[in-house]
C-alpha cells in the first residue's frame, strides 16, 4: 500500500490552508513539509496497524497483519482453517481415526498470540505441509496441535508413519 498520495495530499492541504495567512505563512508550510511527511507515515502507520488488530478481532481464528516492505505497508491476511478433519486427507488404506475438535474449542474461542521457534529445517517441512494442504502455516499448525491435544487426552498412542511405510511408536510402557 503506497502512503505516498495520502501524504501528498495533507500537504497540499497545509499549502492551502498557508494561502490564507499570506506569504510568510506560505513559507512556513514550505519549511514544514518533508518534516511533516515522516510524522504523518507514521501516524498513518499507527492507524493502519489498529484497523488490522480491529480486524483480526472480528476476524478470529483468522487474522490481518500490517507488514512494513521499505517504506510501504502491506496487509497479510490469514484465513480462519477450513472445517475438515485430517482424516478427509490420510490415505483411503489408513486406519487413521477421524480428528475430532479440540475440547472446549468453539466459534467464540479468542485467538491468542505465541511465538514459536523452530529449527530451520523442520520450518520448512512445516511450510511444505502446509503447502499441499493448501492451508496458512499457522492454520496448519493450529489444526495440528488440536489433533495431537486430542490424541493426547483420548488415551491414543501416537503413531508416526516413516518413509519406509512402517509404523513407529513412542511413548511409555509400563
Amino acid at each position: 500500500m503506497d502512503l505516498t498520495p495520502y501524504v501528498d495530499q495533507l500537504r497540499r492541504d497545509l499549502a492551502t490552508a498557508a494561502e490564507a495567512g499570506g506569504d510568510e505563512a506560505r513559507a512556513l508550510a514550505e519549511r514544514l513539509g518533508a518534516p511533516l511527511e515522516s510524522g504523518a507515515r507514521l501516524v498513518l502507520l499507527a492507524a493502519l496497524s489498529a484497523a488490522a488488530a480491529d480486524i483480526t478481532r472480528d476476524l478470529a481464528p483468522g487474522s490481518v497483519e500490517l507488514r512494513l516492505r521499505g517504506v510501504d505497508p502491506e496487509f497479510v491476511v490469514t484465513p480462519a482453517p477450513a472445517e475438515h478433519s485430517f482424516a478427509d486427507d490420510a490415505p483411503a488404506t489408513s486406519a487413521a481415526a477421524p480428528v475430532p475438535p479440540a475440547p472446549g474449542q468453539s466459534e467464540d474461542d479468542v485467538t491468542s498470540r505465541i511465538n514459536l521457534r523452530l529449527p530451520e529445517s523442520l520450518k520448512t517441512r512445516v511450510e511444505e505441509a502446509a503447502a499441499a494442504d493448501g492451508l496458512s502455516v499457522n492454520a496448519w499448525l493450529v489444526r495440528a496441535t488440536s489433533a495431537a491435544l486430542t490424541r493426547d487426552t483420548t488415551g491414543q498412542r501416537s503413531a508416526h508413519r516413516t518413509a519406509s511405510g512402517g509404523q513407529r511408536y513412542t511413548g511409555w510402557v509400563r
